[in-house]
C-alpha cells in the first residue's frame, strides 16, 4: 500500500497541473474528463469548480471516518456533502487546488478517491445490514472488504472501456443492487453451507437492463476468481469504440445468455488455473450486550443481535449539513461498537445501539432528515452542479416535500420517489416504486422542463424488473400529481404497491391529467 500511495501522491500533482490547463482553456473539456473520471473527480457545469467522489469501502464508515469527513469540509469552507447513491461520499464547489489537497488528506487516512469516476472499477456496494439483518442468509461484510482492497491495490491498471460495478447482498431485499449490477454476489445458504448467487451483465441508464443469473452456486471463497473472470472478459470483449455499448450488458445482449455464460467460464477456467485468490475471512461477532425496548419507529431497525438496534437518517436529498452531523456524532461518541453505514438510498445507519442509545438518537433526530418514505426519497446531484445533468432535480425533490408539507399531508402512503436529472439515473430510477428522469420537451409552443414517470419497478431478488414508463409530466405539476395519487391510495385503503397491481385503469385516469 506505501507503494501506491507514493504512486497516487505523483498523480495528485500531474492533475494539478492539468486541472490549471483545463481552467485556461489549454485543454478541452473532453480530454480533462477522460483523466479526471479515473481521479475520482469531475468539472462543475460552470467550469470552473469541481467535484470529488471519495471511495468509502462499500460504504463502511465510523465514527472516526465521520468526524475526519466534517473536518474536511470545515477545511475547505462546506457546510454540507453528498451522499451517493453507491455508499461514497462528494464535496462540492470545490478549486482545483482544494480537490488536491482532499486526495492528499484522504491518502493520509486511508480515504481514497482513485477510481471513484471514469472506466474503473467503482466502489463496491453492499447491503447496509449485513451483519445485522435478521433475514440475511450471511454476513457478506468481509467478501465486500475483501474485493474493494482488490481493486485498491491495482487501481491505476485498469484499462476498462467503461464503469465496472460489483455488489454484495446478504439477502433477498438486495439492498447492496446485485440484480442490475455488472457482477453481483448474493448470499445463500444450501444444506446449511454458505453460497453466493452470482448475477451478471446488468445495469442501469441508458438501455437498463435486469442481470441474467449464473448457472452454479460458488463458495465464498472463489469471489475473487470470480470478479476476475468478469475483468478479464470486459477487457477482452467490451467495445473501446462506441462508449455509449460499452458496459458489460451489451457482451449480455450481443452475445446471448447461453454464450456469455459460457464464455465467462471459459475466462474463469484461466483465472482458476493460473492465479491463487482464495478468500479466507472472519465475520466480525457483535458481543455488544443489548437492552431491548417497545418502541416502534419507521426509523428503527432491530437487530438479529438481541437487544440491538439500528437507527436511520436520511439527509433530504442526500445532502448531509456539517453541523447535523457533528450533532448527532456528538451524541453518539460514548456508545460501545458504534457502526456506521452508508446506503444506496443516500441515507446512514448507526448500527449496534442498545434499547436506550437508539431511543435518544431518534429523539435527537426526529424531523430533522426524512421521516416518511416520500421524504426520503432519493435524488442525484443535478443542475446546476452536475456537467451533464438536463434538470435540477434536488429541486424537484424539494419541490415534492414543501407541496406535501404545505397540504399539512405526513402520511406514509408513497414509497421513496427516485428522481434523475437526466437519463444516466443516478438515482436508480428505473427499478423502484417511482422514479423520474428529467428531460426537455417541446409542449405546445414552449420547450419545457418534464420528468418521464416509471412506476413499479423493483430490484428484489425474485421480482426485479425494469419499471413501466407512463410517459412524461410537467416538472411543475409532479407535486400535485404525487399529492393526487396520494389521496386516491389513501382512500382505497390499500398500500401503493397493492393499487399499482390491481388499479392500473385509476392510475392511468390519474397520469392522463398530468400526460404531456
Amino acid at each position: 500500500m506505501k507503494e501506491l500511495k507514493e504512486k497516487l501522491l505523483i498523480e495528485i500533482e500531474e492533475f494539478r497541473e492539468l486541472g490549471n490547463k483545463f481552467l485556461s482553456g489549454e485543454v478541452s473539456i473532453m480530454d480533462f474528463k477522460k483523466v479526471s473520471g479515473g481521479m475520482g473527480v469531475y468539472s462543475e457545469r460552470n467550469k470552473k469548480e469541481f467535484m470529488i467522489r471519495l471511495r468509502i469501502p462499500s460504504g463502511i464508515s465510523s465514527f472516526e471516518n465521520m468526524n475526519w469527513l466534517c473536518d474536511i469540509a470545515d477545511k475547505y469552507n462546506l457546510d454540507k456533502f453528498h451522499l451517493t447513491t453507491r455508499e461514497a461520499v462528494q464535496y462540492h464547489n470545490l478549486t482545483i487546488d482544494q480537490v488536491c489537497g482532499i486526495m492528499k488528506d484522504g491518502i493520509d487516512n486511508d480515504i481514497y478517491s482513485r477510481g471513484g469516476g471514469g472506466n474503473f472499477p467503482r466502489n463496491v456496494a453492499m447491503s447496509p445490514l449485513s451483519g445485522v439483518d435478521k433475514d440475511e442468509a450471511f454476513d457478506v461484510t468481509p467478501y465486500a472488504l475483501a474485493v474493494n482492497k482488490h481493486f485498491l491495490s491495482k487501481i491505476t491498471s485498469y484499462k476498462f472501456p467503461r464503469k465496472f460495478k460489483v455488489s454484495f447482498s446478504s439477502s433477498d431485499s438486495d439492498q447492496g443492487h446485485c440484480n442490475v449490477a455488472d457482477l453481483g454476489f448474493l448470499a445463500a445458504i444450501k444444506d446449511n453451507e454458505k453460497y453466493f448467487r452470482v448475477f451478471m451483465g446488468g445495469g442501469i441508464g441508458r438501455n437498463p437492463q435486469v442481470a441474467v443469473e449464473y448457472d452454479e452456486l460458488i463458495k465464498p471463497s472463489e469471489v475473487l476468481y470470480h470478479v476476475e473472470a468478469m475483468t478479464s472478459l470486459f477487457v477482452k470483449e467490451g467495445n473501446y469504440e462506441d462508449r455509449n455499448k460499452a458496459r458489460i450488458r451489451y457482451i449480455l445482449e450481443r452475445m446471448g445468455k447461453e454464450k456469455f455464460i459460457e464464455t465467462y467460464k471459459e475466462h474463469l477456467k484461466d483465472v482458476l488455473d493460473n492465479n491463487e485468490l482464495d478468500l479466507f475471512v472472519e465475520s466480525k461477532e457483535i458481543t455488544k450486550e443489548g437492552k431491548e425496548i417497545e418502541l416502534t419507529h419507521s426509523r428503527l431497525y432491530s437487530q438479529k443481535q438481541k437487544g440491538l438496534y439500528s437507527v436511520y437518517f436520511h439527509p433530504i436529498g442526500g445532502q448531509i449539513s456539517v453541523k447535523t452531523l457533528r450533532e448527532i456524532l456528538d451524541k453518539l461518541k460514548a456508545v460501545k461498537d458504534l457502526e456506521i453505514r452508508l446506503t444506496m438510498t443516500e441515507g446512514l445507519y448507526f448500527r449496534n445501539l442498545n434499547g436506550d442509545e437508539a431511543k435518544e438518537l431518534l429523539n435527537v433526530t426526529q424531523n430533522i432528515g426524512g421521516e416518511t418514505a416520500l421524504q426520503q426519497s432519493v435524488s442525484c446531484i443535478g443542475v446546476p452542479i452536475c456537467q451533464v445533468g438536463i434538470l435540477e432535480s434536488q429541486k424537484m425533490l424539494n419541490n415534492i416535500i414543501n407541496y406535501f408539507a404545505e397540504k399539512g399531508y405526513n402520511k406514509d402512503i408513497l414509497p421513496r420517489v427516485h428522481i434523475s436529472g437526466c437519463g444516466n439515473s443516478c438515482a436508480v430510477h428505473e427499478v423502484v416504486g417511482i422514479g423520474l428522469t428529467g428531460k426537455r420537451k417541446k409542449v405546445g409552443d414552449a420547450v419545457e422542463d418534464v420528468f418521464e414517470l416509471h412506476i413499479n419497478g423493483s430490484f428484489e431478488t425474485g421480482s426485479a424488473r425494469l419499471g413501466k414508463v407512463y410517459g412524461d409530466l410537467l416538472a411543475s405539476e409532479i407535486p400535485e400529481f404525487l399529492y393526487e395519487l396520494s389521496l386516491d391510495i389513501e382512500n382505497k385503503n390499500m398500500n401503493f404497491y397493492e393499487f399499482v397491481e390491481n388499479n392500473e385503469e385509476e392510475l392511468l385516469k390519474i397520469i392522463e391529467k398530468y400526460k404531456k
